[in-house]
């Protein structure tokens, strides 16, 4: 590892990578703002593109110093969400202005800014303190698709034989104030999309259609009306939501030929993507078993639900958050899905990051104040973990 003259300056870092417009899938420059500022520090950059079919082609960057283990690991994402309605914001979206105290840009909060803070942690730390290795996944398709980034930089570090040992995202998980939240696990995630099979029809003869609506609203009816469970220990209760129903009928005498729905469900620990298809499809069959008619039905799991158990790892990092903020951490589980839940397969991982008030808003922003905290987070996050080593 050398070190560079002084400790780099998250907040410098942080700006840079504003002013890369990388909305997914572009990367704009964003990865090679990395790879400028590891590089001096001793780390091996190394580029990982990956490309599917119907989804966009997306370059990834995997940086490690050292090659013995432990391998502590710090993921993120330099893609960001588009700006919406330019006229929304006070500050132009990619111009990283500073004003009252405050880093203005996409990205800020989600997630340039915890990617800068943790590089300027590490600049922070004399080659004798990593007894290991620390590595960063940083991916391009976090708010994208999620296909081509870290599931698959995942994939490739198994087939070589690269292991981490723990990893910390970067994710903005903090909700009144920096210190105030660490996730420890996430709800897993499943989207179903139903359509009922009817017969187009005129209104005046419905004994010559069929009518697919009222099979449709029965089966949501019970979907909706199922109460999943009541949460846990870790977990807030399963949800499901229906998000939208849809007939598309653009007339008023016209039986329609069929009927649309979306699901979605978000789940804890207490089930799986799986059993909750096999439910839902176990009550379309039974209205279609009553009233007869045909459905089809597709699902896509997100994610499924996780938990890092509290233990040494969460606790070495809730310690470094109280010593450096001040506050007490609650241990979470709330909110919607991240890379956490691909890479809870491969290591033990926790979120930490800045407040996520502004993250996807307009004049997104985050606090001086809280990169430079944030940086001391991860700071004493490293020199705990390779003092201590935790399971």
């Amino acid at each position: 590892m050398t070190k560079p003259a002084a400790p780099y300056d998250p907040v410098e870092i942080a700006a840079e990578l504003i002013r890369c417009p990388s909305v997914t899938p572009e990367d704009k420059g964003a990865l090679g703002v990395l790879e400028r500022y590891l590089a001096p520090l001793g780390f091996a950059c190394e580029r990982m593109p990956f490309s599917e079919p119907g989804t966009p082609d997306i370059d990834n960057l995997y940086a490690r110093l050292g090659s013995d283990g432990p391998n502590f690991c710090f993921a993120g994402h330099t893609d960001v969400v588009p700006v919406g309605e330019a006229s929304a914001w006070s500050v132009e979206p990619f111009a990283a202005e500073i004003k009252a105290g405050r880093l203005f840009g996409r990205g800020a909060a989600d997630m340039k800014g915890a990617i800068a803070c943790f590089i300027a942690a590490v600049s922070r730390l004399s080659p004798d303190e990593i007894e290991g290795s620390v590595s960063l996944l940083i991916t391009g398709d976090e708010e994208g698709p999620s296909v081509n980034g870290t599931v698959k930089m995942l994939k490739a570090l198994d087939a070589r034989g690269e292991t981490l040992s723990h990893c910390v995202v970067g994710e903005p998980t903090c909700v009144k104030a920096l210190g105030d939240m660490i996730k420890i696990g996430r709800r897993g995630s499943i989207n179903g999309w139903l359509t009922v099979r009817g017969v187009q029809g005129h209104v005046a003869y419905p004994h010559l259609a069929d009518n697919p609506v009222p099979r449709l609203l029965e089966m949501l009816r019970r979907l909706d009306a199922r109460v999943l469970d009541a949460g846990n220990d870790h977990f807030q209760p399963s949800n499901l939501e229906i998000t939208s129903v849809d007939v598309g009928n653009p007339t008023t005498n016209l039986i329609p030929g069929s009927a649309r729905a979306q699901i979605n469900i978000r789940f804890n620990d207490e089930h799986s993507g799986a059993s909750l298809d096999q439910w839902m499809r176990s009550v379309f069959d039974a209205v279609t078993e009553e009233a007869g008619g045909a459905y089809e039905f597709e699902t896509k799991i997100s994610g499924e639900a996780f938990l890092t158990a509290p233990g040494a790892f969460s606790a070495l990092v809730a310690d470094a958050v109280a010593k450096a903020t001040g506050e007490t951490p609650e241990l979470s589980t709330s909110g919607g899905t991240s890379d956490a839940r691909f890479i809870r397969a491969y290591a033990p991982v926790v979120e930490f990051g800045l407040p996520n008030a502004t993250m996807h808003k307009a004049d997104e922003n985050a606090l001086v104040e809280d990169i430079a905290r944030l940086t001391d987070v991860y700071e004493a996050i490293l020199r705990g973990y390779f003092a201590a080593r935790p399971d």
